[in-house]
C-alpha cells in the first residue's frame, strides 16, 4: 500500500487530490497538510512513501519545506506540483531534491502516473519540461540572472517583485529585515 502526503494551502485542492488516489486500489488514504510546519509535523509523526508538495505556499515556500524535508529525510521522494509553467520552478525543484515537478493543469491519471514513477526510483518531468530542458542543453543557453539564485534568494525576490514590504518578507521567511535588505 501507497501512502501519500499531500500539501497544499487550498482544501478545495487537497480534497480533489484525496478523491483521485483514493480511486487506487494500493494507495492508503492520503494524509493531508496546508502548510510547511504541518507537513514536517506529519512526516515526523508517521512514515510516507511520497510527499506531493505544492510549491507556492504562504509563509515557508514549497521549495524551502523541500529543502527541510530532504534535510530530516533524504531518501524521501517528494513530487513538487504547481500552477505555475515547468519552466518557472521544475529545474530550480529538481535540483534542491525534488523527485519530480508536475503541474496542477495534468489529468488526474498523470498524477497517478508521477508518483508511481517516483516510486520506482526514477525522476518524473512531463513531455512539456523534458523538451524544454533538451532545447536548452541543445542550444547551449546561457543562464539567466534569475536562475542562478539560491531559493531563498528567489523567493525575496518574488516577494519584492510581488510589491511585499521587507519586514513583509522577513516575517515571511523568519529572517532578519537586515538579512532581506542584504
Amino acid at each position: 500500500m501507497i501512502r501519500v502526503l499531500i500539501v497544499d494551502d487550498h482544501p478545495l485542492i487537497r480534497s480533489g487530490l484525496i478523491h483521485i488516489l483514493q480511486q487506487e486500489p494500493d494507495f492508503y488514504p492520503p494524509g493531508e497538510a496546508e502548510n510547511s510546519d504541518q507537513a514536517l509535523q506529519r512526516i515526523e509523526e508517521k512514515p510516507w512513501d511520497v510527499i506531493v508538495l505544492d510549491v507556492a505556499m504562504p509563509g515557508r515556500s514549497g521549495l524551502e519545506t523541500l529543502s527541510e524535508i530532504k534535510r530530516l529525510h533524504p531518501r524521501l521522494p517528494v513530487l513538487i506540483m504547481s500552477m505555475h509553467s515547468e519552466e518557472r520552478f521544475a529545474i530550480r525543484a529538481i535540483k534542491a531534491g525534488a523527485s519530480g515537478y508536475i503541474n496542477k493543469n495534468e489529468a488526474a491519471p498523470e498524477l497517478v502516473r508521477a508518483i508511481r514513477r517516483i516510486l520506482s526510483g526514477r525522476k518524473y518531468v512531463s513531455a512539456a519540461l523534458a523538451e524544454v530542458m533538451a532545447k536548452a542543453i541543445e542550444s547551449g543557453e546561457d543562464r539567466l540572472p534569475h536562475e542562478t539564485l539560491s531559493n531563498r534568494e528567489y523567493h525575496v525576490v518574488c516577494g519584492i517583485a510581488a510589491g511585499k514590504s521587507v519586514s513583509e518578507i522577513a516575517e515571511e521567511t523568519t529572517l532578519s529585515a537586515k538579512t532581506i535588505s542584504t
